[in-house]
């Protein structure tokens, strides 16, 4: 049997795998509360690696790796630092007070809280939230289907275009089939995937390149170990990374607080007391997982080096650093093979756990909270739930559209989306939970300003002063914008109602 026929057929049954699942869960999809949010019955091990899985996408297996090789430690490093905390920070202080008060107030979806939360009455904020998730989760779910159509356009040398498209009817599929149950069963089972590719491609980089090798060839690069210090490998460039480029990058960890597909699972975990079981094991699995994949890169330079990979020229060409890895362990024979279609599998699931998850969240946006919510338009439980699998092909098929250019960088597009979510509903979230004085004028002011600030700033002023302090971050000084936006319209404002206070009030002795 050749090796890309063994490759083929270890892909094909995780694929069929993935699709069983979601055949089996269709049955208990009775209700939209089903279909968005499993009915709140999640386990505390699916809701930690369903949470994580749908995090890190194929950036983590993608993404990461190729930034580390490319650019060294600094800021793959700095970015890790940021996640890791501000993972460990969301399970700490959002998960149980989320659970609790979405529970209370019968919200099934991010954009139904807030309205509900603040007494919108109008749903100006479900509206609003609504379209700032399609408008982000779009490009991320773009970002998926870009990994899936490197991966297998690079490996069965097919057009990158069907394979993409192929992979995104897969993920449609068991969307369209099984909805959140089937999505967060499919994340955890793909994040143990994620986890043995990981293992794999780093214990063969060490076999092969040799530890002392490896480090020795790092060093003798100026910059790349160094987390003070930014470099490109292939022209020898070197700069600084002091205190603004670190706070910059840091700021990946603020993105938590405001990521719908991430805090979904905190509101589906069957018992809020066993949060903490959770946020062990998902921090622990973030900080190792980010770790490995660092240090994949830092192995793939003298791989690269030593012709064992090619010579990557971009960020986007570094991005196929873990998919070479794994066809050069498949070209040692039957079993190897295997071993390499388990490693691509972990490819296409990482892409695939957040692929899944954004879906749902856009579609209960536009199915549950633009359609039925704001607009009124009474649908039965059957047909809600049908229309909400027409959305999934639909919002597929524009990520699809998005995701045509092969040159694509999915560590870019992440990148813009994280910010997109970060600011608009970051300080939402936060204030929503931790500050009764906060209304829904403030609350809907930081989210316009935030959401609107990311564009401004990500392509007029880090365009126009480029290489100044300003080049920095947009999710940062937009969750700023937005924070300052909130605290002052919320002051210039009425106070909430005493209805809502005293919900609040009840929800903090709840979470006690």
């Amino acid at each position: 049997m050749s090796t890309s026929i063994c490759i083929l057929v270890t892909i094909i049954i995780y694929l069929v795998m993935m699709i069983v699942i979601g055949a089996v869960f269709s049955k208990k999809n009775k209700s939209t509360d089903d279909f968005f949010l499993g009915g709140r019955k999640l386990g505390p091990l699916v809701t930690a690696m369903s949470a994580e899985a749908s995090d890190m996408s194929s950036w983590l297996l993608l993404g990461l790796p190729g930034l580390a090789l490319i650019t060294g430690l600094a800021e793959a490093t700095w970015t890790a630092v940021g996640l890791a905390v501000g993972t460990y920070l969301n399970w700490l202080f959002v998960a149980k007070r989320l659970r609790i008060y979405t529970q209370r107030v019968g919200a099934v979806t991010i954009p139904d809280f807030f309205s509900k939360r603040f007494g919108d009455d109008k749903k100006i904020l479900t509206l609003i939230s609504a379209v700032f998730i399609v408008v982000f989760f779009v490009p991320y779910t773009a970002s998926g289907f870009v990994g899936c159509g490197k991966l297998f356009s690079s490996i069965f040398d097919i057009d990158y275009f069907t394979a993409m498209v192929i992979c995104a009817l897969v993920i449609a599929l068991y969307c369209i089939l099984g909805g959140f149950l089937a999505a967060s069963t499919t994340d955890f089972i793909q994040s143990i995937i994620m986890t043995i590719a990981l293992i794999v491609v780093l214990g063969f980089s060490f076999k092969t390149a040799g530890a002392n090798a490896i480090f020795d060839n790092a060093n003798s690069v100026e910059g790349f170990m160094d987390i003070f210090k930014g470099c490109n490998v292939t022209d020898g460039t070197v700069g600084s990374y002091g205190a603004l480029p670190i706070a910059s990058t840091l700021a990946w960890g603020l993105g938590y607080f405001g990521m719908p597909h991430i805090i979904l699972r905190f509101m589906a975990i069957e018992d809020e007391n066993k949060l903490h079981i959770s946020r062990r094991v998902g921090s622990i699995w973030v900080v190792i997982s980010m770790s490995v994949a660092i240090l994949i890169g830092v192995c793939g330079y003298t791989l690269m080096k030593n012709g064992v990979v090619p010579a990557y020229e971009t960020t986007s060409d570094s991005e196929r650093i873990v998919i070479d890895i794994a066809s050069k362990v498949a070209s040692y024979g039957v079993l190897p093979a295997i071993v390499g279609g388990i490693i691509l599998a972990g490819i296409l699931a990482s892409a695939m756990s957040t692929s899944d998850s954004q879906l749902l969240a856009a579609t209960s946006s536009v199915t549950q909270n633009i359609v039925q919510e704001f607009f009124g338009v009474k649908l039965s439980t059957k047909t809600s739930i049908w229309v909400a699998r027409v959305m999934v092909l639909v919002i597929s098929g524009i990520a699809v559209f998005l995701a045509m250019n092969p040159d694509s960088s999915v560590f870019r597009i992440v990148s813009f989306a994280w910010a997109g979510f970060g600011a608009t509903f970051g300080p939402a979230i936060l204030f929503a939970l931790f500050w009764k004085r906060a209304n829904k004028w403030g609350i809907l002011s930081g989210m316009i300003g935030g959401g609107a600030l990311i564009f401004i700033w990500k392509f007029i002023v880090r365009v126009q002063f480029a290489g100044t302090w300003l080049d920095i971050y947009e999710l940062l000084p937009s969750f700023i914008f937005n924070v300052i936006l909130v605290i002052a319209v919320s002051l210039l404002t009425k106070e909430p109602e005493k209805e809502i206070t005293d919900e609040f009030d009840a929800v903090v002795i709840a979470a006690k």
